[in-house]
């Protein structure tokens, strides 16, 4: 499995589940423990399997409803300094667009730059500029579907708690984006840390996922 693959196969005409079985094998290899790979525990509250790094582009899993908590001081919308489509492997999720406008007679929020380090860290440095954001109205997807987003546009990822979904994430980093956050207007900077899972986790939750996945296949 790589980047180019799940590319190709996520282009329109492709048949809809053909993304779900492209990645199929690489979540058999971690369920198994043929391949050592720690699920990564996000602030936001799902599970991130980093499956791909090829420079500027990636891959990843994300497991939404495993029972992680989300840090109480990660702000859920935000905008990445990467371009991302999204498959739906399995459940429902939705994106919420959030429209940011620069405003500093009456704003709602303060933009903060995110700095993120090998180590799991992520830094959140609070910026001068002063917006309004205006959320909505969400897309929902569902299994099967994917949908897209443009580097430097903000937005919130929507799943109902404690419902299973999971969705292949294909990303690409472009030069002169950094990754932003919606913070409060005197809120100061603080870090966040991106714990990895044991293995024996891991691999359960994987396990888990892909009985859902084979139940999609199937149907």
């Amino acid at each position: 499995m790589d980047y180019d693959t799940l590319d190709r196969l996520l282009r329109p005409g492709t048949p809809p589940g053909a993304p779900r079985a492209g990645v199929t094998g690489a979540l058999e290899d971690i369920a198994r423990g043929k391949r050592e790979l720690r699920a990564v525990h996000h602030p936001l509250g799902f599970l991130c399997l980093p499956l791909v790094r090829d420079g500027a582009r990636g891959v990843c899993v994300h497991l939404f409803g495993t029972g992680v908590p989300a840090d109480p001081t990660a702000a859920p919308m935000h905008a990445h300094s990467w371009e991302l489509r999204s498959y739906v492997l399995f459940g429902r999720v939705g994106n919420l667009p959030v429209t940011v406008t620069d405003e500093t007679r009456t704003p709602t929020h303060r933009i903060f730059e995110v700095f993120s380090s090998p180590s799991g860290v992520d830094e959140l440095r609070p910026t001068s500029r002063l917006v309004h954001c205006a959320p909505g109205p969400p897309a929902s997807s569902g299994s099967g579907e994917t949908y897209s987003l443009p580097a430097g546009e903000f937005h919130a990822t929507v799943v109902t708690r404690g419902q299973p979904a999971a969705t292949l994430v294909l990303g690409r980093s472009l030069p002169g984006h950094t990754d932003l956050s919606l913070g409060p207007l005197h809120g100061r900077g603080h870090r966040t840390v991106r714990r990895l899972c044991g293995a024996e986790d891991t691999e359960r939750t994987v396990r888990t996922a892909l009985r859902r996945i084979h139940a999609e296949q199937r149907e």
